[in-house]
This record gives C-alpha cells, sequence and structure tokens, in this order.
C-alpha cells in the first residue's frame, strides 16, 4: 500500500479503538495499533512528547517552531 494509504488505514484503527473504549469494551488487537508521525506519517524514530519523528523534529526545532527545543552541541 501506499504510504498515504496506511496513513488512513492507521487513523481509522486509531478511531475504531477509541470508540471501542468509550463503548467499555476491550480493543481486540492492541499491538496492532501504532504510533505516526503527525507531519509526515512516519512510523519510526516517533518520540510522543511532541506527536512527531526525529527527523521532523529537527527541521522544526532548527527552523524555531518548537519553543524550548535548542540544538545541542559540544
Amino acid at each position: 500500500m501506499a504510504r498515504k494509504a496506511l496513513v488512513v488505514k492507521c487513523e481509522k484503527a486509531h478511531a475504531r479503538a477509541e470508540h471501542l473504549l468509550s463503548l467499555g469494551k476491550k480493543v481486540v488487537f492492541p499491538t496492532r495499533l501504532y504510533n505516526r508521525c503527525s507531519v509526515c506519517g512516519r512510523v519510526h524514530g516517533y518520540i510522543g512528547k511532541f506527536d512527531m519523528c526525529r527527523i521532523c523534529i529537527r527541521e522544526a526545532a532548527n527552523s524555531g517552531e518548537l519553543m524550548g527545543v535548542r540544538k545541542s552541541s559540544w
């Protein structure tokens, strides 16, 4: 599948899981739910604090879009 189709599929699965949890039911396959970057849809390198992958965090931090985040150098 193309990346866009996988992103949509993942969003539908998250919505279905939230709906089941709101009804008080257990999610059938909880390991099938995985986090994706909210900017590019990447799966690996996901950092939950920012809801983005490491690459998008680096780009946003370098352009000054993330408050309080600075580039580290030593």
